[in-house]
């Protein structure tokens, strides 16, 4: 059976983002993850957990998000006696620092097929040197890849564009994601009206009040200061809403300004869990997804939301504007920009009849484009089509 090597940063990523998926292209290769061990699941590291949840053998090489040259250049030695020992066909990488060490790693290994995954670039939002140097470690792993695969066709644009890699090497697989979204398992009518009104209440939310929601990091990259302005001023006029906030804070890489952080902690409209292993339930006392990210891949959260039948407010940025179209089954709004935001908000909970509309045209979307096993189809027949070509 042929072997495939899959690489990322954080064990989390495979249990969440790419959750399912290992499993089953078990089913067809002999399938191996690598990734740092990821803290810790009711005392158990989360790469163990991983090995038991996809039923796949795993090895740690632990990685930092950061630049730290000296641990950097130990995991990079690391992979590469990995991959000279388990001899993979394909080695398989997702997220940046993984997709640098390990393209690099497969590269002076002579694994013969080197693809990466990219789900966002951190170095949108970058400037001056930092942004040079990160184009610089961008190119270095095109460059030892085989293959590179955006995973939205916004995100294939910006690589063209900053010539970081020629197109000839580039492939968006099906319609976007990773992942994709498994629809019998995000879906509403599994959370009865008595459930819902139950989490409500639990949550001091009104069953009259309409609730945004917010998934993902609070970090200023995620539009957290925009979306707390926006909320703010339209809670004012407004007293029957709440927003509701599933996430943690990023103080050191990516903080908020002192005074979100301040209307977070003392708006008491404002209802900040952390994050949450199952989000379904949130959704589904949720009326609309409010989602102002300055960059993405192709969001999980906004494939959540639209598979619950939630309209999503969200940026005009790639994978964004793939999944949501403007008055069809959301709202796209300019980066950056509290104005729109906040009269976007305001249409959606004083026009029912838009945000009707809106609400019937959510889940069919994502049941025709972007359903889990059709995603898994398309990568493994990219798989298949590398491994039958003697390149």
């Amino acid at each position: 059976m042929k072997k495939i090597i899959r690489v990322a940063t954080m064990s989390g990523s495979f249990t969440s983002l790419l959750s399912g998926q290992l499993r089953f292209m078990s089913d067809h290769y002999e399938m191996i993850a690598v990734a740092s061990s990821g803290g810790k699941i009711n005392g158990e590291d989360v790469i163990d957990v991983l090995a038991k949840s996809e039923g796949v053998q795993t090895y740690t090489v632990e990685m930092t998000r950061q630049i730290t040259p000296l641990k950097d250049f130990l995991a990079l030695c690391k992979l590469y006696k990995l991959f000279k020992k388990e001899k993979p066909d394909i080695v398989h990488s997702h997220t940046p620092k993984a997709g640098t060490l390990a393209m690099i790693a497969a590269k002076l290994a002579n694994v013969p097929h080197r693809l990466h995954t990219i789900a966002g670039l951190p170095l949108v939002e970058a400037q001056g040197k930092k942004r040079k140097l990160l184009n610089l470690v961008e190119k270095i792993t095109y460059a030892c890849a085989t293959r590179i695969y955006p995973n939205s066709k916004g995100l294939k644009e910006i690589v063209v564009e900053n010539n970081f890699t020629t197109p000839q090497k580039l492939k968006v697989i099906g319609n976007g994601s990773s992942n994709g979204i498994d629809t019998s398992l995000f879906d509403p009518k599994e959370y009865s009206d008595y459930h819902n009104s139950q989490l409500r209440r639990k949550l001091n939310i009104k069953d009259s009040d309409f609730v945004y929601v917010f998934m993902g990091r609070l970090v200023k990259d995620k539009g957290i200061n925009e979306l707390v302005k926006a909320f703010k001023n339209i809670s004012k006029v407004q007293k029957n809403v709440k927003l509701l906030l599933l996430g943690i804070y990023e103080e050191e890489l990516n903080p908020l300004l002192k005074e979100t952080q301040y209307e977070i902690e003392n708006n008491s409209n404002i209802l900040k869990l952390d994050w949450q292993d199952d989000v379904r339930p949130y959704l589904a006392i949720s009326d609309v997804l409010t989602f102002p990210s300055y960059r993405e891949g192709f969001p999980n959260t906004v494939m959540q939301a639209c598979a619950m039948e939630l309209p999503c407010i969200v940026s005009d940025i790639n994978g964004c504007n793939e999944i949501i179209s403007n008055n069809i089954n959301g709202i796209v709004i300019p980066v950056k920009n509290i104005q729109a935001l906040e009269q976007a908000m305001k249409k959606l909970v004083t026009n029912s009849d838009l945000y009707n509309t809106l609400t019937l045209n959510t889940r069919q979307v994502i049941k025709n484009k972007y359903e889990r096993v059709f995603v898994w189809e398309q990568i493994l027949n990219e798989y298949n089509l590398l491994l039958s070509q003697n390149v």
